[in-house]
């Protein structure tokens, strides 16, 4: 068995259009950040992710595609989420403001209330995020 199937596994959105985009952004360089709500971890009962891990990304075919290394590790009220980290989640977004609407959107998914159990979850400025930092070591 190859050492990255070891690895835990980093998954980016719902499999589709969402992952695809990410985990290309990601293998492109242009993805070196990402952002998660705390209540999600919490729901989960995960652990947060830790400087010096290391994870392997998965594609929507659940297909193990590239190693990264997390690097830095934030909890943040979403009201303070900068522009450097929304600019460095490689989705084009230009501003805060931007970046905010999109994850909103996610957040307020059906998709995500259903993973939180939670049909009326919604997001605002003191909403906990968990902004991590990675670095690409390898593509698979």
């Amino acid at each position: 068995m190859d050492v990255i199937d070891e690895l835990p596994r980093a998954e980016f959105a719902f499999p589709g259009p969402l992952r695809d985009r990410l985990v290309a952004a990601i293998l492109s360089g242009a993805k070196t950040s990402t952002s998660a709500l705390l209540v999600g971890y919490e729901r989960a009962n995960e652990p947060l992710p830790e400087v010096g891990e290391r994870s392997a990304v998965v594609d929507s075919e659940d297909r193990r595609v590239a190693v990264i290394e997390t690097t830095e590790v934030r909890v943040l009220r979403l009201a303070d989420v900068d522009l450097q980290h929304a600019l460095d989640e490689g989705e084009g977004d230009e501003s805060v403001a931007q970046w905010r609407a999109g994850h909103e959107t996610f957040w307020h998914s059906a998709e995500v209330r259903a993973e939180l159990g939670d049909p009326g979850f919604t997001a605002d400025d003191d909403t906990l995020v968990v902004t991590e930092r990675f670095q690409l070591v390898r593509t698979l």
